[in-house]
């Protein structure tokens, strides 16, 4: 393999659990809630699949279904969709709904896994280039800066920045482009085997992770080494 690709949600990062989510925006409001409140909320929240990168939901409202599978084309249509399922939830402020959108999209509501970093590192001192392919609507760059990760990516290729979503071939072909290198020889790593398995179609090798918490996947990443070597 002379290049690696990786997905973004449940491949390298992991977004914090909905009880966090849900608290992180409570503290910055003056909306006060008892314990046993905000555990009703989080699980209301958890089970329309509320949280972007925590899970797709069981059911779409049938107002929301279309927009649902093209919601990674672009920011609008991602906040539309994710919003749109967070307002099934009744909350104490109606402008939560929008407040819980921006928190996902800030460093703090992602960790890396255990072993993105020394992965991330090991690639970049065997001269692998790296690229991140990622079905998303809002930038993800600041994420990877924060968390010291951004120095071993080569490229991004975002879905809603070109409007095309995996398993679009053409998002997996515009990273090998940008990173100069043959399909047949690129490794894409990713959680979803419909989505990220459309790297296939290229010629690329897949190599599939489990979308679990981070504290539950400590070296998930390691077996990424084994198949550059």
């Amino acid at each position: 393999m002379t290049a690696v690709l990786f997905d973004f949600s449940g491949t390298l990062f992991r977004v914090e659990s909905t009880d966090s989510w849900l608290r992180g925006v409570l503290a910055g409001t003056d909306v006060r809630l008892t314990e046993a409140e905000l555990t009703a909320m989080v699980r209301a929240l958890e089970a329309v699949g509320a949280l972007p990168g925590g899970g797709d939901p069981a059911r779409v409202p049938e107002d929301l279904a279309d927009t649902w599978l093209v919601r990674d084309q672009s920011a609008a249509l991602h906040r539309a969709a994710y919003t749109g399922l967070a307002r099934q939830v009744p909350l104490p402020d109606p402008g939560l709904h929008d407040a819980l959108y921006d928190r996902h999209m800030t460093p703090a509501a992602w960790a890396p896994y255990p072993d993105a970093v020394e992965v991330l590192r090991a690639l970049r001192e065997r001269g692998i280039p790296v690229g991140v392919v990622s079905n998303i609507g809002w930038d993800l760059r600041p994420v990877f800066r924060t968390h010291g990760l951004d120095q071993y990516v080569d490229t991004y290729v975002l879905s809603f920045e070109h409007g095309i979503q995996k398993p679009d071939p053409r998002l997996f072909a515009t990273a090998c482009e940008a990173l100069g290198a043959d399909p047949r020889r690129t490794l894409m790593v990713g959680d979803d085997r419909r989505a990220d398995g459309g790297a296939g179609a290229l010629g690329c090798e897949v190599h599939f992770v489990d979308h679990l918490p981070a504290a539950d996947r400590p070296d998930g990443l390691r077996p990424v080494l084994d198949l550059v070597s």
